[in-house]
């Protein structure tokens, strides 16, 4: 199971060899057991490589060393580092699911964990987009010529690092560049893209993963797989279908090659589109647009505003996110109260 980059790696080679067995075990638990996505087993890996290297470092030899002291110190220095709340919160919350698989696995007399306390964090509300702010959004390809394809997987260094799809700088008048058929695919695919992002509140990594066989074309839904492998059925409107249905027909068979396989979005070399090269897409975007700086999660965010706002119910917002917690989508009522206090204050002579 690799972790989080070469620094990670090279700190847990460094850690001695029933610690090292202790993070093998861990990340195929997490993976197999609990089902966890590869970017949680990445990120609590690396956070179990951290505490295991300050325990070394406080003189521990084994897990079984390990106590309630050396993780309150751990957490400390991560403090202390200038480490967010929200990181801090995360780092305890895999102590502690580590403390509790190792005591179960007979790694730990006991669950030192248990007491330990989440660091309290501060929620920020998100930032999202306004209705016509969307519109300008997934309106934007077309109207400018995108970038040179090469979009294909993650960066993996300053030559073949993916560009982002999206334009450069808006055309301004004058005679339209000429585009080939790749760049009409790319331009098609982008809006698609972005359509189906803010139709459905999709993450990106799921809209990234869906196949063909995934879209129900007549029915107007996708079939989306989920964190901790849950399925969930949403729908989408008339435009991300026009927009699904162009680039199906014209766009991806423009760039579709022996490795495209049944991915729906495809990256201009015919792999299978990167979430890496989605966000790129979507911020080169609504950069040359003028609007806020956009992740495709901040378009996730403005989708679920924007339902509870027309009036959608809370545990319908919950089911098309694919969130397990209905507190998890409870986040989006006070963004749509703020709204509407900001628009008070503004609009009401008394306010």
């Amino acid at each position: 199971m690799s972790s989080r980059g070469p620094g990670t790696r090279a700190t847990r080679q460094a850690l001695p060899p029933a610690m090292r067995d202790a993070v093998d075990g861990f990340a195929v638990h997490l993976a197999q057991v609990r089902n966890r996505s590869a970017h949680t087993v990445r990120a609590y890996v690396a956070d179990l490589v951290s505490l295991l290297d300050h325990a070394v470092r406080m003189g521990c030899t084994a897990p079984a060393e390990l106590d309630l002291g050396v993780l309150r110190s751990w957490l400390a220095k991560q403090r202390t580092t200038g480490a967010a709340s929200s990181s801090s919160a995360r780092r305890a919350a895999a102590a502690r699911t580590f403390s509790g698989w190792a005591h179960r696995s007979g790694l730990l007399a006991t669950d030192v964990a248990a007491p330990l306390a989440t660091p309290k964090t501060r929620r920020e509300l998100p930032v999202v987009l306004r209705a016509d702010q969307v519109a300008t959004l997934v309106e934007a390809p077309g109207r400018d010529r995108p970038t040179t394809p090469g979009d294909d997987g993650p960066p993996a260094g300053p030559r073949d690092a993916p560009s982002t799809g999206a334009p450069s700088a808006p055309t301004t008048g004058g005679a339209s560049p000429r585009v080939g058929p790749a760049d009409e695919a790319v331009l098609s695919r982008d809006r698609a893209l972005l359509e189906l992002l803010y139709a459905t509140g999709a993450r990106i990594s799921e809209v990234c993963g869906l196949d063909t066989t995934d879209v129900d074309r007549e029915r107007r839904v996708v079939r989306v797989l989920g964190k901790g492998n849950r399925e969930r059925t949403v729908p989408y409107g008339l435009p991300a279908q026009r927009a699904v249905d162009r680039w199906l027909a014209v766009g991806r068979p423009e760039l579709a090659g022996t490795d495209s396989g049944r991915a729906l979005f495809l990256g201009a070399r015919g792999g299978r589109l990167h979430p890496t090269t989605a966000r790129r897409i979507v911020a080169g975007y609504a950069r040359a647009a003028g609007l806020p700086p956009t992740s495709p999660h901040g378009l996730r965010h403005s989708a679920a505003t924007h339902l509870l706002d027309g009036g959608a119910d809370l545990r319908t917002v919950q089911e098309l996110l694919g969130h397990s917690s209905l507190a998890s989508t409870q986040i989006y009522t006070h963004v749509s109260v703020e709204r509407l206090r900001a628009a008070y204050r503004q609009a009401h002579p008394r306010a």
